[in-house]
């Protein structure tokens, strides 16, 4: 809905700094298609769940996004607990996420 009302809205309006990292780290952009609006990063997520973003194509529907929306976060949570992407405080409220966890085993 928020494509609809506010294309040109910047993409933390509802992503998180993680979010935008892991999108523009796994989903390569078209070329010259690098953009930073918050409809470009929606399409990105659509096309974790195969949608091809060809010029003919409807709008992606509510599947394909929640799919979409659920890779990105598997993704992003996987990228969390290995440290890989700048901006993971996001997720974890500011806490630093230490790099081996003892879970009292033993």
């Amino acid at each position: 809905m928020l494509d609809r009302s506010a294309p040109d809205a910047p993409p933390t309006l509802a992503l998180t700094a993680t979010e935008i990292a892991v999108l523009d780290r796994f989903v390569d952009d078209r070329p010259k298609a690098r953009q930073t609006r918050l409809s470009h990063y929606l399409i990105k997520i659509a096309r974790l769940d195969g949608y091809l973003a060809r010029t003919s194509d409807p709008p992606p529907g509510n599947t394909v996004m929640w799919r979409g929306l659920s890779r990105l976060t598997d993704i992003a949570l996987g990228a969390m607990l290995r440290g890989e992407v700048v901006g993971i405080e996001s997720l974890n409220g500011g806490i630093p996420v230490p790099e081996t966890a003892d879970l009292g085993n033993g």
